[in-house]
């Protein structure tokens, strides 16, 4: 079943994905001690994940699909295999940090703009594989798949880095990209859906933002989520946590890495099995709010148990926004614009994950950790008020219908 090698290439591609963020970044700060390198590692892999965004839905919509994931695919699987190497213990020693800390910058930033390509293609394949009413379940499964994947890849890589050293963490998370990427040798063609208007290249890049701004409720569950994660993420700030305040090493920062994900795979695993319909919007407020909350808690927590659980419950919260954000814009685009809008939603959700890492190193090195991620809190719950207040179509929209 092509579903099957579909949910194959999402699972271990993004177990070795997580599992290589938690090695290079528990690297980066055992070398430097500096937050505000976890920043520049944010930051390499925003720049062009957002800048190439447009251009590259531009050209998957254009493209057939499968071409496009196999790219991405081979993209990423490269730049793995070069910074499992530049992370070998022997070549810090033998070359410097400085070359090795721009070596790594150098293949996240490949990451990000393999990345590009990668969630687009993705996207737009989905909806060509299982039918329309199968959209809002297989948009769950799949989402339940990468948070699944966001636990073992964190999990199996804190273990095997704090057992056996950085340089076998390594050569796992290229096994696991490999694996995943065999996936896409299983997916049939998926050709190009033909243009039913002729447009210019300037019109069709800026489509897909045009279409997201015309859509209210599309656009505010993108700004919630960007904000929200933007201002209230701590996963770049997790290594100082682990190291700092927590104490608990590299196994403890790969449950700190895994523990939302845990939460998100539960709730995502329960809104397969009972999708959200009526007041949808609600929830999606609500659960941002509830994200917010559990940032406070956790900036106050200084116990290993609690905080791992704090993130959980934080997890289960923001899988609600994301299956929300996802079934909306599944159901609302139409199909030759899938990969366009993809991409429009790939610059929301890159600027919130990866800003939100170079905000969250930013505001360590400036204010330190634990006040940093108060403030982050504190915008999270601001944005929440904000958008309930000047989105109502967001706060009355359900998926019933």
């Amino acid at each position: 079943m092509e579903f099957l090698a579909f949910l194959q290439l999402r699972l271990f591609l993004a177990m070795g994905w997580h599992m290589q963020a938690l090695v290079v970044s528990w690297y980066v700060y055992a070398l430097t001690h500096d937050p505000l390198m976890l920043a520049m590692v944010g930051l390499a892999e925003a720049v062009p994940a957002i800048g190439l965004a447009l251009p590259s839905g531009y050209f998957v919509d254009r493209m057939d699909k499968r071409k496009g994931i196999r790219i991405a695919v081979f993209m990423i699987i490269t730049s793995a295999i070069v910074s499992a190497v530049l992370v070998q213990p022997w070549v810090a020693a033998e070359y410097g940090v400085g070359p090795v800390i721009t070596g790594l910058l150098v293949m996240i930033m490949i990451n990000g703009s393999a990345r590009a390509i990668y969630s687009p293609s993705m996207f737009s394949a989905l909806g060509q594989i299982v039918p329309r009413d199968e959209i809002a379940r297989a948009s769950a499964m799949s989402s339940s798949v990468w948070q699944g994947a966001m636990i073992a890849g964190p999990l199996l890589g804190g273990l095997i880095y704090g057992l056996y050293g950085v340089g076998v963490a390594a050569i796992v998370y290229v096994g696991l990209m490999v694996l995943g990427g065999a996936g896409s040798l299983r997916l049939t063609p998926k050709p190009p859906v033909e243009q039913t208007e002729r447009r210019s290249m300037k019109q069709d890049l800026t489509l897909g933002i045009r279409f997201i701004f015309s859509r209210p409720v599309i656009l505010g569950a993108l700004s919630l989520d960007l904000f929200a994660v933007l201002f209230g993420g701590v996963v770049a700030l997790l290594p100082v946590f682990a190291h700092d305040i927590l104490h608990v090493g590299e196994s403890g920062l790969g449950l700190l890495r895994a523990a939302m994900s845990i939460g998100s795979v539960s709730m995502m695993a329960f809104l397969s099995w009972k999708p959200i319909g009526k007041n949808a919007g609600r929830y999606m407020l609500w659960s941002v709010a509830g994200f917010g909350a559990c940032m406070l808690a956790f900036s106050a927590s200084t116990v290993f148990a609690l905080s791992v659980t704090i993130l959980i419950i934080a997890g289960s919260f923001d899988a609600v926004s994301v299956v929300v954000r996802h079934t909306i814009l599944q159901l609302e685009t139409p199909e030759d614009m899938k990969g366009r809008v993809a991409a429009a939603n790939t610059m929301f959700i890159s600027s919130s994950n990866e800003l939100g890492a170079v905000e969250s190193g930013v505001a360590a090195k400036l204010f330190g950790t634990v006040p940093s991620v108060v403030i982050g809190g504190m915008m999270t719950l601001l944005v929440v008020a904000i958008v309930a207040w000047k989105n109502p179509k967001l706060r009355r929209m359900d998926m019933t219908s």
